[in-house]
C-alpha cells in the first residue's frame, strides 16, 4: 500500500511573517540591496523630499535666507495581494522525500512537508515580486505599478532612448550613453548603481571577453571568454546591478536609497500564511496554500533617475 502523507495540523500564525518575508525579500533586487525596503506600513507612508538652489551667498551682518527650498512628497501605499494554490500531496511527495533524506542539492532542507509546500509557493511569489518591482502594471491583476512605468510617466525622470538591436558590439556605447546622463551631483556617489537587464549583462560580459574591437581580441586580462566567473561587474567605476526583473535591453541609473519597496510584511494584519489539508474535509489528497501580503514600489526624486528605454 502506498504511503499517505498526512498533515494533522493547520499551519498558520506566528511564523507567517517569516514565510511572507522570505517570499517578498528573496527576489534579487530586494535581497541584494538594489532597493530600500520600508516595512510595517499599515496603510500609507508619505515620504517628503526637498531640494534647494544655491545655498551659499555672500556674507552680511544680518540673517537672510540664502536658499529657496522646494518641498515635495511621494507616498507608499501598499496594495493587498493573495496566493491561493491547491496542490496534490502525491505530486510533491517524491521531491520532499529526496530533500528530507539528503538526496538533493538543497543546503537547508525544510523541516516538514508543510514547510516545503510553503517554500514552493514563496519562491513563486518572489519571482513575481521581482518582475513587478520593475515592470508591474497596476491595471493587471496581481501587479502593482513598477518603477519603469512610474518613471516613464514622470516628466522629471531623465529619459534616454535606446536601441532594440543592442548586442555585444554596441552595448558599451549604450551603457556609456546612460552614464553620460547621470547628474553631476550623483556621479561618484557610493549608492549610485547602474541597473541592467540580464540581456544587457550578457552582452557586456561577451564584449569584455574580446568580442568587440574596442576591447581587444584577448579580452579582459587576456582571458578571452573565460574572464568572467559570475562575480561583480562595474562600468566606468559605477557598480552594476543585474536585475532579473528588468525587461530585455532596459537600464536604469539611480541611487539605491532613492528607490523604495513598501510592505506591511511585519504586521500580522497585512500578512499571513496558511496550509490547509483537505483530506479531513473532502477525503482528497489536496492541500491548499494561502498567502496574503501587501507590496508597492516608488522612488523619491525623479530627476535623480535615468531611464534607458529600447525603442
Amino acid at each position: 500500500m502506498a504511503t499517505t502523507t498526512s498533515i494533522t495540523t493547520t499551519y498558520a500564525g506566528e511564523a507567517a511573517a517569516s514565510y511572507i518575508s522570505a517570499a517578498l525579500l528573496s527576489g534579487n533586487t530586494i535581497a541584494n540591496g538594489g532597493i530600500s525596503v520600508k516595512p510595517n506600513i499599515k496603510y500609507s507612508e508619505v515620504i517628503r523630499t526637498f531640494a534647494t538652489d544655491g545655498i551659499v551667498k555672500d556674507a552680511t551682518c544680518d540673517f537672510s535666507d540664502t536658499s529657496t527650498i522646494t518641498t515635495a512628497e511621494r507616498s507608499l501605499t501598499p496594495e493587498s495581494f493573495q496566493v491561493n494554490l491547491e496542490l496534490c500531496k502525491a505530486s510533491f511527495r517524491n521531491d520532499w522525500d529526496a530533500i528530507s533524506m539528503g538526496y538533493s542539492a538543497f543546503d537547508v532542507a525544510p523541516k516538514s512537508f508543510t514547510d516545503y509546500l510553503i517554500g514552493y509557493a514563496a519562491a513563486k511569489v518572489a519571482a513575481k515580486i521581482e518582475a513587478n518591482i520593475w515592470h508591474g502594471t497596476n491595471a493587471t491583476t496581481g501587479e502593482f505599478d513598477g518603477l519603469v512605468p512610474l518613471m516613464t510617466a514622470d516628466g522629471t525622470v531623465i529619459d534616454e532612448a535606446g536601441i532594440l538591436a543592442m548586442d555585444s558590439t554596441t552595448v558599451i556605447a549604450e551603457m556609456g550613453s546612460v552614464v553620460d546622463e547621470i547628474p553631476a551631483a550623483l556621479y561618484g556617489d557610493p549608492l549610485l548603481k547602474l541597473y541592467i537587464s540580464q540581456s544587457v549583462a550578457r552582452d557586456y560580459v561577451r564584449a569584455l571577453g574580446g568580442f568587440v574591437a574596442t576591447v581587444g581580441a584577448a579580452g579582459v586580462d587576456n582571458k578571452g571568454s573565460q574572464w568572467y566567473d559570475n562575480g561583480s561587474l562595474s562600468f566606468e567605476g559605477i557598480p552594476i546591478f543585474v536585475a532579473p526583473g528588468l525587461n530585455t535591453k532596459y537600464m536604469v541609473a539611480a541611487k539605491s536609497d532613492n528607490l523604495w519597496f513598501g510592505t506591511g510584511l511585519m504586521s500580522d494584519l497585512t500578512s499571513s500564511a496558511q496550509v490547509l489539508d483537505m483530506s479531513g474535509v473532502d477525503g482528497s489528497q489536496n492541500i491548499r496554500v494561502i498567502l496574503r501580503f501587501t507590496a508597492v514600489v516608488n522612488y523619491g526624486i525623479g530627476a535623480d533617475c535615468v531611464l534607458y528605454t529600447p525603442v
